[in-house]
């Protein structure tokens, strides 16, 4: 399991910290727990990255979304990809449901 804790804007032009830290192929990482709490803006370069670790294991988003990351999540679908848990700790023990093929 990897927790990464966001904060702030994550765009095209600083997501590299992102990308390293929710590598797919990262060794023995089985789940992603990201603490989103303070996260304010994401686009769609820091969504892509967070729904290709999707492709290989499950993403947990831990805390309150925020609005505006939250309604980019909703009108793309993209929160379909992710599961939910109110905080890291419960985020680490959420049961994630298996993937449908």
């Amino acid at each position: 399991m990897r927790i990464v804790v966001m904060a702030g804007e994550f765009d095209m032009d600083n997501v590299a910290d992102l990308r390293t830290a929710m590598d797919p192929a990262a060794p023995g990482v089985a789940r992603f727990v990201l603490d989103v709490a303070e996260v304010t803006f994401i686009d769609s370069t820091a969504l892509s990255i967070m729904l290709q670790a999707a492709l290989d294991h499950p993403v947990v988003l831990a805390g309150t979304v925020p609005r505006r990351p939250a309604r980019l999540l909703e009108i793309t679908s993209a929160e379909l990809a992710f599961a939910t848990a109110p905080s890291v700790a419960e985020g680490k023990a959420v049961t994630v449901p298996p993937r449908r093929g």
